[in-house]
């Protein structure tokens, strides 16, 4: 018997209609759900571990977002033929998930998560990352996991000056302002999104209507719980906690903590010594025995008095941990074309944090090839950011790009896009690497500052330059608040938001926010935002005492590209059989060459570090497509030398007969010592044959004609 489904219907502001459904699949999960909006559908699934592992004081929560081949009626391109680890773009959205999530679950819960979200069914003109926050806290909301939600995300994109929420894939393009946002129902709690240079104000009206939907469905996943019945969520006691003992902690600690942090030094690793001096200083009051049994629990409490004690000495002298104020932007210093033999590079510093960025030119063959359920295309636009151990001067081994990696590399990589040239100022497939080399915050935003100077270095014709700066937040939930520009990795960590801000002189091009605390205000918001913006313009401005502006030639050592036309018909020739031709050509004349066809015209595309090479190519591929013209005159190579005359190369594979009798203007008997293979020759084409197309040379046309001798007149 088929199993009855409960469902809820939820509208977008236009009209369109979003289905949360459970019940009928995945019915062993704690929670599942299908979520379709047209004939995209997801499937969200969560389930938790019954009790936490022992040791365990934070949420291990796991998400995992998957997109079916089979969703869009596609077999995998891969060896195997079936779905591999995630792709990039699957863990920028399992990202998304677990960013809006994750604040909401309890913060004594420590069992473990796992959620889940497969798209089992794709629309061409839906997409799913707008809906996978949905699925997923939809799944927890009617389980029994503990869940201060529920949450949602939409896109809200202006497109054409008018703000859409969840628009159609194929509007996209137009958009000026693309973003994702979650929240609760009261609360934003993470934006990400790039936009083309708008205004602070702009952006923030695109985050007050997308809460606006958010509300809508939120209200549709509790109307769903209680279609179930309502929902009755588990007991837990993940915690022991001794109060005696923390209120110990606190009063012999707090104001040697918050000593240190009024000391203001603006080195990390001498502020940790001092903070780990108290510690040691107090647990050198207890015993062996009892430390064997409360270390673990002095610990969290020293913890949590180094989080009061730091945000409460900001709120209350308006100073920073390293000395700043609470606009101030830590020293700079940057320095490009620091590595000889990339094409372009850079090296910016922001008081400890580094970053070393190189940019690598290359052809259409390098361009990065996407297979995906819902694409398949090539990219010549990449951006790869990595984070060391050593960078925090840590031992971690190597072990493959993190997801935090990959989203730090998305962020950096939208926001230099929206200055990159077009096709015609950027013939080049370019790929962008920036090593962290230290870090004490805002590491991605150093990666977007070195990406645009490195790029200026290479040479390539960006718009503007861009720069990033990351804001944070303390509050102390009475209403006082401090909003901090340039955050350090100590003012990420304590703090109430990180929200990376990047932009041109002219407006925003990305940013990604985060917040750990209930609401962002909306004032609060705006001076965010004009904070950030002021910091972004002192960046730009430290940056152009370097460079400020692309260079005006490539590196003697990059790839130069040429690009030209041809029509249809010559693709074949240029390939020739089994791709003799262009290989040839390449061998020759040292170069790469690709072709391929778009909009019935072939693309060409010859790249060589040497000019000479290039225009020999290209000498050999017009040759190919360019029709001799009667009368024309050629200089041609001879190529067989025969009785009854010469071949001649006069064009790039085009070979014509120079007959023995059109050689001179005097008759020769034999060709015997007349050419040799090789030979440099000035001929004019003088005739092609309607039926056989072979060409006929002659070079004595080109000579002067002895005069005729007369005789003389009789006396």
């Amino acid at each position: 018997m088929q199993p009855k489904a409960t469902s809820v219907t939820s509208l977008l502001p236009d009209g369109r209609e979003i289905i949360i459904e459970t019940g009928r699949l995945a019915k062993q999960a704690h929670g599942s759900v299908i979520v379709r909006q047209g004939n995209c559908m997801l499937l969200a699934t969560v389930v938790s571990s019954p009790e936490a592992k022992e040791g365990v004081d934070f949420l291990p929560l796991t998400v995992d977002y998957q997109e079916k081949f089979a969703s869009s009626g596609r077999i995998p391109g891969s060896f195997f033929r079936r779905e591999a680890r995630p792709t990039e773009a699957e863990i920028l959205v399992c990202r998304l998930i677990d960013r809006a999530l994750r604040p909401i679950f309890p913060d004594d819960y420590h069992a473990e998560i796992q959620i889940q979200v497969t798209l089992i069914s794709a629309d061409k003109e839906v997409a799913p990352d707008s809906l996978a926050g949905l699925a997923a806290s939809a799944a927890v909301s009617i389980s029994d996991i503990p869940f201060n939600g529920p949450v949602s995300e939409v896109r809200v994109c202006r497109i054409n000056g008018e703000y859409l929420v969840n628009p159609k894939i194929s509007l996209l393009d137009d958009a000026d302002i693309d973003l994702i946002v979650a929240g609760t129902a009261r609360d934003i709690l993470m934006v990400e999104g790039e936009c083309d240079e708008v205004q602070e104000r702009d952006m923030a009206e695109a985050i007050r209507i997308a809460h606006d939907a958010i509300k809508v469905q939120c209200q549709a996943q509790l109307e769903l719980a209680t279609k179930l019945g309502g929902v009755t969520k588990r007991e837990y006691s993940h915690e022991t906690h001794d109060e005696e003992l923390r209120e110990k902690v606190k009063r012999e600690t707090y104001d040697k903590v918050y000593a240190v942090a009024r000391r203001c030094n603006p080195n990390k690793q001498e502020r940790k010594v001092g903070f780990k001096a108290v510690l040691d200083e107090f647990l050198a009051t207890f015993s062996a025995e009892e430390l064997a049994e409360k270390e673990k629990l002095i610990k969290k409490y020293y913890h949590d008095v180094e989080y009061d004690a730091m945000r409460d000495m900001i709120l209350k002298e308006r100073i920073r941990l390293d000395g700043r104020g609470l606009t101030d932007i830590r020293p700079i210093w940057s320095e490009v074309a620091y590595l000889p033999s990339a094409h372009g590079s850079a090296l910016f510093t922001r008081g400890e944090t580094q970053s070393l960025t190189t940019v690598t030119l290359g052809t259409k063959l390098d361009e990065q090839i996407i297979d995906q359920a819902m694409y398949q295309g090539t990219n010549n636009f990449m951006l790869h950011y990595n984070f060391p151990g050593f960078s925090t001067g840590e031992v971690k081994p190597n072990r493959g790009q993190s997801r935090r990696e990959v989203g730090h590399g998305n962020l950096a990589l939208r926001s230099l896009r929206q200055v990159m040239p077009g096709e015609d100022l950027n013939p080049y497939t370019i790929r962008i690497v920036s090593d962290i080399l230290e870090s004490n915050g805002s590491s991605s935003m150093a990666t977007v500052c070195a990406g645009s100077m490195a790029l200026m270095d290479a040479g390539i014709k960006i718009k503007s330059a861009v720069s990033g700066i990351a804001m944070g937040l303390i509050t102390d939930g009475k209403g006082n608040f401090a909003v901090l520009s340039d955050i350090l990795g100590d003012e990420d960590h304590l703090g109430d938001m990180d929200f990376k801000v990047t932009g041109t002189s002219k407006g925003i091009c990305a940013c990604q926010m985060d917040l750990k605390v209930d609401g962002l205000p909306y004032d609060i918001l705006l001076q965010a935002l004009e904070q950030a913006r002021n910091g972004r313009l002192h960046i730009l401005g430290e940056m152009n005492k370097t460079i400020s502006a692309p260079a005006e030639d490539y590196k003697p050592h990059a790839p130069r590209i040429v690009k030209l036309r041809v029509a249809k018909e010559y693709i074949g020739a240029i390939i020739g059989p089994g791709g003799k031709i262009i290989q040839e050509i390449q061998r020759l004349t040292n170069t790469t060459i690709t072709i391929e066809e778009i909009n019935n015209e072939g693309h060409v595309e010859i790249a060589s570090p040497d000019k000479e090479c290039i225009e020999a190519a290209l000498s050999r591929i017009k040759g190919i497509v360019t029709e001799p013209e009667v009368g024309e005159v050629y200089e041609g190579k001879v190529k067989t030398i025969t009785t009854f005359g010469a071949f001649v190369e006069f064009m790039p594979g085009k070979d014509g007969l120079l007959h023995i009798s059109e050689i001179s203007n005097e008759r020769l008997a034999t060709m015997d010592g007349v050419f040799k293979e090789g030979d440099i020759v000035k001929v004019k084409l003088v005739e092609i044959d309607k039926k056989t197309g072979k060409y006929r040379l002659s070079r004595k046309v080109l000579l002067e004609k002895r005069p005729e001798r007369v005789a003389p007149n009789p006396q």
